[in-house]
């Protein structure tokens, strides 16, 4: 195979999601790539430009969510990816719940939800990032499986490059898929 060397930037794939925070007494929700595990801990992150509406309600609140949204919600999400809560009020794009541990909106219409309480804040460049432990989560009983999330069930968006895309086949089992085992 051969390798041809490209630009210096990030291409992905990234798991889509919606950061929700809350932001004048309002839900308001950004579409992010930059999202991810921290360490085997309930701990997640998410990177959020400082000009976002969004990052200041996180700061105000010490409180975000994390909204994995199903492929079939994509103009919604790429909705809250292209227009700012400093101009439009995104609070009906869906519809909100919360938990009584944190100040944090979550998303109904996504299959899988996390309330996350800032523990740690990283500024980097133009952007800040915000180490959260979960507090607490939900999905649909839809999409599980054994009590878990089901990747196929939960249909979740994958961005690459300039595109979305979905998934539809298990490959392999993490961390068995050298042994045969899937």
């Amino acid at each position: 195979m051969t390798k041809t060397k490209i630009a210096n930037i990030p291409y992905g794939p990234y798991v889509a999601v919606l950061a929700g925070a809350c932001v004048n007494e309002k839900p308001n929700y950004a579409a992010i790539g930059a999202y991810g595990v921290v360490s085997q801990k309930p701990v997640l992150y998410i990177s959020l430009k400082n000009s976002h509406y969004t990052t200041a309600g996180v700061i105000e609140n010490g409180f975000f969510s994390v909204n994995i949204p199903s492929s079939d919600e994509i103009e919604k999400t790429d909705y809250c990816g292209t227009v700012t809560g400093n101009k439009v009020d995104k609070s009906n794009v869906f519809q909100s719940f919360y938990d009584e541990a944190g100040n944090a909106p979550m998303i109904k219409e996504c299959p899988v939800n996390y309330l996350c309480k800032v523990i740690q804040t990283i500024p980097i460049f133009d952007f800040t990032m915000f180490l959260g432990e979960i507090v607490a989560a939900y999905a649909d009983e839809s999409c599980l499986k054994n009590k878990r999330p089901d990747a196929a069930k939960v249909k979740p968006t994958i961005l690459m490059d300039s595109g979305y895309f979905d998934i539809n086949n298990r490959v392999g089992s993490i961390f068995k898929a050298c042994s045969g085992n899937k």
